[in-house]
Formats: structure tokens, sequence, C-alpha cells
């Protein structure tokens, strides 16, 4: 290290062996205010996750915490319909107001900035990765306890620029009972041990369906193979939620806020120790 150094290496050019990292982190909004970061992540679509993330910011806004949902997912946001808000709360030169459930639980989601919900975002990746980021250095997040990251499927674009410009305090990876599932699982954890952030646990949707006349469990998508594949990444089972025709039709009514969370308790306590 030179003598004259100021400890200042964003300004400096020379090369040595005390240089620090260059951070990739971006900004949080200067008018925000966000505590815990828990990006809730899945390595294929269709598992649900939306809903698990809708779930897991209900529980926590029950808990008396002050929860929040950046949808991450630009091309298949879903979070807007499920809470039932269709708009931000308004905007300025700075930046946007996120849509506020009935519960106080905050939104930001791409569907929130359209004029016809239905349209297609027709963006290439970096564009779609430049918007995500934007939900973080452009909103007005009002004193959020937990900011939950609903990402889309994958290892690509989105969810490096989420791991790289969010501090990611903890992974939640959602999945579904198929043995194939279990090489996806494994993408998830490696992608978040290469970006240095604990994974929490695992939630298992669509685990079994309970026959309504006789209460029987019927494993429809096969036997799970959940404990299996926790125990080779050694990460504990947070939930094995069953499939329950009453939580999407609460969705589609936009109605998410009055899903039983009872079965995620265990996924909401192990982010409360962070």
């Amino acid at each position: 290290m030179s003598e004259q150094c100021t400890g200042n290496c964003s300004s400096c050019g020379a090369s040595c062996s005390d240089r620090k990292a260059e951070s990739m982190l971006a900004q949080l909004n200067s008018k925000a205010k966000v505590g815990k970061v828990i990006a809730v992540v899945s390595g294929k679509g269709g598992v649900g996750k939306s809903t698990v993330t809708a779930m897991l910011a209900t529980a926590m806004q029950r808990a008396g915490k002050r929860a929040a949902i950046l949808d991450a997912d630009i091309t298949g946001p879903s979070v807007p319909k499920a809470f039932g808000v269709t708009e931000v709360s308004g905007a300025s030169e700075e930046g946007f107001y996120p849509a506020v459930t009935k519960t106080g639980i905050q939104v930001m989601s791409i569907n929130l900035l359209l004029d016809d919900a239905n349209d297609p975002v027709l963006w290439r990746g970096p564009i779609i990765a430049g918007a995500v980021k934007q939900f973080w250095t452009d909103v007005f997040w009002d004193d959020v306890d937990y900011l939950f990251v609903d990402m889309p499927p994958g290892t690509g674009d989105v969810p490096l620029t989420v791991f790289q410009s969010l501090p990611i305090d903890g992974v939640i990876i959602v999945t579904s009972p198929q043995e194939l599932v279990s090489m996806i699982v494994g993408k998830a954890v490696r992608m978040a041990n290469m970006m240095a952030v604990p994974v929490l646990g695992v939630v298992e949707n669509y685990s079994y369906f309970r026959c309504p006349d006789c209460g029987k469990r019927h494993a429809l998508f096969g036997e799970s193979h959940l404990a299996s594949i926790a125990e080779e990444y050694h990460l504990p089972v947070l939930a094995q939620l069953p499939i329950d025709p009453a939580v999407a039709e609460k969705c589609d009514r936009g109605l998410a806020e009055e899903l039983d969370t009872a079965e995620i308790e265990a996924a909401i306590a192990a982010i409360g120790k962070l």
C-alpha cells in the first residue's frame, strides 16, 4: 500500500495487494428504508413461487412487521393480481410510491406501470434486469422490515442482477415433488453459494392433495423426494404445502391476504432469526 493511500479505491488507478473489490450493490432510494431482503427463488417455473411469496409477506404482516414484495418476474408478473392492486400509489421525478394492499403490504411490479395489465413485456434481458434494479433504486419503500423479492425462475440475467445489486440476506427455495426437481434445486443452491448468500431452507409446494370427503392424502405429482434433497444440500425443510383449490381461488380474486399461512410458520421463524 502506498504511503499516500487515502483508502478510497474508487478514485484510485493503482493496482496494489490491498485494493478493495468494488461493490456492485445498487444504492437504495434516499427516501426509502428497507430492513431484511429475502429472495424467493425456484429453478423452474410453475412451482407456485409467487403464491409462496404472497403467503410469506402476508404472514409477516400479520406478525406485526411491515412487509413488502418486489416482483422481479418482469415477463410473468402475478403478485399485483394476487393482492388486488392495479397501480402504484403515486410518482414523482425522483421515483415511484409502491402500491399498498388492504393490510398495508407494499408491492412494486411492472404490471402496476402498464396501461393494460395484459400487455406483454417484450424486452431483452439487460433491459429487464435494469428495470428490476430500478425497483430498488427508484421506489420509495416506506420503512419496510422485510422485503420479499419474487424472482423469475432459473439462473439468468434477472437473478444475477438481484444477487449482485440488492443486499440479499437470505434465500428461500420453492420446489415441487417431482424427482427431476432435485437437479433444479441443486442449481439454485449453487447459485446462492456462488453469490455468498445463505439459503434459509426449502418449501415444497403441491406436496399432496387431501380428499375433502375421506381426508386421505394423495401424492398427485408422485412421492416427495424433498427429504433426501434437503439432506444432500444440508438444508432445513421449511414447509410442505398441499394442493388447495381455495388458494388459487383467493389469489385469482385478489384475496391473497386471506390465505391460511399456518403451514409456513417455520419459514417465518427462519427469516425472523436473521
